[in-house]
């Protein structure tokens, strides 16, 4: 890597951001085999982008940072969420569905019930809104309030139900991102483009979303 790092050190030319998970079993820059300087990486506990009406005044998080320091300052054209199998995050969000998990006692005691009650709670919400009916529709933003996509959430049923609440997870992060209006121009010329990937750490299997298929279909290698 001492080479790689030579050749980019004073001018890397990054091409995305990638939005994932901290889990220590993701190692984006291998599945994606990309190399230094490819692309910025902004990892937390459950691949979060919070939605932009969080923030009244200040947007005081590092993942609209990231949003704008790769989008606006560095203009790149492709941000990325990436989710993955057994998301220990995930797992939790959806004990979540408890009045009493998520009761503001234990927001208040666990940091990590709180970040997730306050910026999961959407893909909590549309994830129970179908009533365990994976063969129903999941409407989502896309790029602008207009533009709508669907998705079907493992038509196949290959996986368990919190690994099925991580993928709806997944894509409502795009609608989140979708969210920021200093992306607005950018995303309403296509000059910006939203993507959603999800790994499955088992198999090693890459899904990605695709608008057409609307559903996550596996990467053939």
């Amino acid at each position: 890597m001492v080479k790689q790092f030579q050749e980019v050190k004073d001018n890397p030319v990054p091409k995305a951001i990638f939005y994932t998970c901290m889990d220590s079993r993701m190692i984006p820059t291998r599945f994606t085999e990309t190399c230094v300087g490819d692309m910025f990486v902004v990892r937390n506990a459950g691949n979060l982008i919070p939605h932009s009406q969080h923030f009244v005044d200040e947007m005081t998080s590092c993942e609209p940072a990231g949003l704008e320091l790769s989008c606006i300052v560095n203009d790149i054209r492709h941000v990325i969420v990436c989710g993955h199998s057994d998301c220990k995050a995930m797992n939790l969000l959806y004990k979540l569905k408890s009045k009493e998990e998520s009761s503001i006692e234990q927001r208040r005691i666990s940091p990590l019930k709180s970040w997730l009650c306050s910026h999961g709670k959407s893909s909590l919400d549309k994830f129970l809104d179908i009533g365990g009916d994976f063969e129903k529709p999941i409407l989502f933003t896309a790029e602008t309030p207009q533009r709508k996509f669907v998705a079907y959430i493992d038509p196949e049923n290959k996986f368990c139900i919190e690994d099925k609440l991580s993928q709806v997870n997944t894509l409502q992060q795009l609608q989140n991102i979708a969210s920021y209006g200093m992306l607005k121009k950018r995303l309403q010329k296509h000059d910006l483009h939203i993507h959603a990937l999800w790994f499955d750490i088992y198999t090693g299997d890459i899904y990605y979303f695709s608008r057409r298929a609307k559903s996550l279909s596996e990467i053939s290698t």
